[in-house]
């Protein structure tokens, strides 16, 4: 069965994450900047998430992380919790 690690930063709209998602592309720090905006429990973990296997995470974030390439910040995706950037940081298939 396919596992994934991945981490993410929780956003509440689109224009917030898109900010977050240009200022990873110019060089800041994903862990950092989840500590500091992430509006889930696991930004104080540098928005970790573990490892998890398909089914484990809202249809939405599973379609992504199961398909994205690894270590290539995703986003924004949409689901009922608000706008994530993910990042897969590690999968087996």
């Amino acid at each position: 069965m396919a596992q994934a690690a991945a981490r993410h930063i929780l956003v509440q709209d689109e224009a917030t994450c898109n900010d977050l998602k240009s200022k990873i592309a110019a060089g800041e720090d994903f862990a950092a900047l989840a500590q500091q905006h992430s509006k889930c429990p696991s930004g104080r973990n540098g928005g970790d998430l573990g490892t998890f296997g398909p089914g484990q995470m809202v249809p939405e974030f599973d379609k992504v992380v199961f398909s994205a390439p690894v270590n290539e910040v995703q986003g924004p995706v949409k689901t009922q919790f608000g706008y994530h950037l993910l990042e897969v940081t590690q999968r087996t298939d």
